[in-house]
């Protein structure tokens, strides 16, 4: 009982609290009513206000983006301004500027013109596709006669048709098995028995098998029969121990050798 009690002196004391505080408000309220009392708008009055704060809104003039300005975007508001006097069976045609981003992609293309022509056809800083193509043939050529007088030195690179001496070095045969296997075994075959190209292991040449026949043919090529010159992409060394391999490889007689051609020796 004395619990029930209490909470109900603490509800009637809340509940006293809450009235004391609306009455509080309510008199605040009618003494500032007393002293400046509130005006109440007619429905036409508010109707008008509504109004003439729509015409404002449409009078502000509208703050263009940069998107906006960029593509060149007019409002519909600014519609009446831009059409033009003539018509046609009532159309109207509005006069709207190209927009920005076209103009200044034009003027650009301009300026890269004018820089482009002044810079490969004026001043010259530029090359042109020929020019380009005659230093890069320049180049490759001072490339491949810094890579042919590379190896080697002293004088390996004097070894020519006249000079060459087949030589049974094992160590120079070694290397002309080497360069052999990379670049003529397609048309000679892989033991030289000849397949596109003639078989090398026996006495019947078709350009003379002597050590000179040999590296001469080996360096300018025979164009007419689809060999091509290796003086191009080899050093006279390098093409005197492939002379000398193909030389030890006389009388080998490996298996699948082709039929003999040309003139025997």
């Amino acid at each position: 009982m004395n619990d029930i009690l209490i909470w109900a002196l603490l509800f009637i004391a809340v509940s006293i609290l809450i009235a004391a505080v609306l009455v509080l408000r309510v008199i605040k309220i009618y003494v500032q009513q007393s002293l400046s009392p509130t005006y109440f708008a007619s429905a036409e009055e508010r109707e008008q206000h509504r109004l003439a704060l729509e015409k404002l809104e449409a009078e502000k003039p509208e703050k263009k983006s940069i998107w906006t300005w960029m593509l060149g975007l007019k409002p519909l508001s600014e519609e009446k301004d831009l059409i033009m006097e003539h018509e046609f069976d009532g159309i109207a045609e509005l006069d709207n500027p190209t927009p920005a981003w076209f103009m200044i992609l034009f003027y650009g293309t301009i300026i890269f013109a004018i820089g482009y022509m002044v810079n490969y056809h004026v001043i010259g800083w530029g090359q042109s596709q020929e020019q380009e193509y005659v230093a890069e043939l320049q180049q490759a050529e001072d490339n491949r006669i810094a890579l042919l007088q590379k190896p080697g030195g002293g004088g390996a690179n004097k070894i020519n048709e006249s000079n060459v001496e087949a030589s049974k070095d094992e160590a120079v045969l070694q290397a002309g098995a080497a360069l052999f296997k990379n670049v003529c075994t397609p048309c000679h075959g892989e033991h030289a028995e000849g397949t596109v190209g003639p078989n090398l292991t026996d006495d019947h040449w078709l350009h003379g098998g002597t050590v000179k026949n040999i590296f001469k043919t080996i360096k300018y090529g025979v164009p007419d029969k689809g060999m091509i010159a290796w003086e191009k992409s080899m050093n006279a060394k390098q093409i005197s121990d492939i002379t000398s391999y193909i030389m030890s490889l006389k009388g080998s007689n490996p298996a699948g050798a082709k039929a003999p051609q040309g003139e025997k020796e």
